[in-house]
């Protein structure tokens, strides 16, 4: 064995195998989550995020047809905003396993700008075994967006299939 396999062998040995995420029996009716973090939006975030999706809508990518509609800045693209938000969930809420099921009752409430923070919460507001799936649970949640000053930003319900414990 070399130098760095004995290193690495002794790394995997003395290493701790950790469950990510949360399971089904975590997920009580009611329980809220404060999403750690937030995520500052940039403008280089909006162009790429908008050019890669082929979504040139210009209040996205043209300051100046967005100030002649009235906006301060470029909009940040709504879609944008959907993905942050339900990024910053997926940690507390779906990373411990389990296909994504659906997103229901998608609003957007206020605008988003270059250099706005994004920030999320959640509360489950249903959860049933699967019928169908032993050893998961359905789970749905409220999400809602907000900014740095607070103001609701985007608010959705979604769906994912989680393990169960066993």
């Amino acid at each position: 064995m070399t130098p760095d396999e004995l290193t690495v062998a002794r790394l995997q040995a003395d290493a701790t195998l950790r469950a990510r995420g949360h399971r089904y029996e975590d997920f009580a009716l009611g329980r809220k989550f404060v999403h750690h973090w937030g995520r500052t939006v940039t403008q280089a975030d909006n162009t790429l995020f908008s050019a890669l999706t082929l979504h040139y809508n210009p209040h996205y990518t043209n300051a100046a047809f967005a100030n002649a509609h009235g906006h301060p800045a470029t909009v940040v693209n709504p879609l944008l905003v959907f993905n942050t938000v339900f990024g910053l969930s997926v940690e507390d809420l779906s990373e411990g396993g389990g296909p994504f099921l659906g997103v229901d009752e998608l609003v957007y409430l206020r605008r988003v700008y270059p250099g706005d923070t994004l920030h999320a919460c959640s509360e489950v507001l249903a959860r049933r075994l699967a019928r169908n799936r032993p050893g998961y649970g359905i789970v749905t949640w409220h999400t809602r967006g907000t900014n740095q000053r607070g103001d609701e930003v985007i608010a959705f319900k979604r769906s994912n299939l989680v393990k169960t414990r066993n």
